[in-house]
């Protein structure tokens, strides 16, 4: 599938998460339609390892939006406990923004 491109400028929304003892910001970009279609995260330990698996799982997320996946289908992708809750933090980001859609 082709990647469907954002537009220079676009929606988004800003929210707050806390998972595992960590806080992030949750940056969600959106198409003119509405779709998500990009998600920035960031860590409060800037600079860290949990900073960079949290900012390179934003990057592979948006991709994949990108190219068609839903948020959903991502969602049901990543580890789960075994009570349905997000095992990391990506999980608990895709959860976040899947409620927020």
């Amino acid at each position: 599938m082709t990647r469907a491109r954002l537009p220079d400028r676009r929606s988004a929304e800003t929210l707050d998460l806390q998972h595992a003892g960590l806080r992030y910001i949750v940056t969600a970009g959106f198409y003119p339609d509405g779709r998500l279609g990009e998600i920035f995260i960031k860590n409060h330990k800037a600079g860290n390892a949990s900073d960079t698996t949290a900012r390179d799982g934003g990057i592979l997320i948006s991709l994949l939006l990108q190219h068609g996946c839903t948020v959903e289908t991502i969602a049901n992708a990543v580890s789960r406990n075994s009570d349905g809750t997000p095992a990391g933090a990506i999980g608990a980001v895709l959860d976040l923004v899947a409620r927020r859609s």
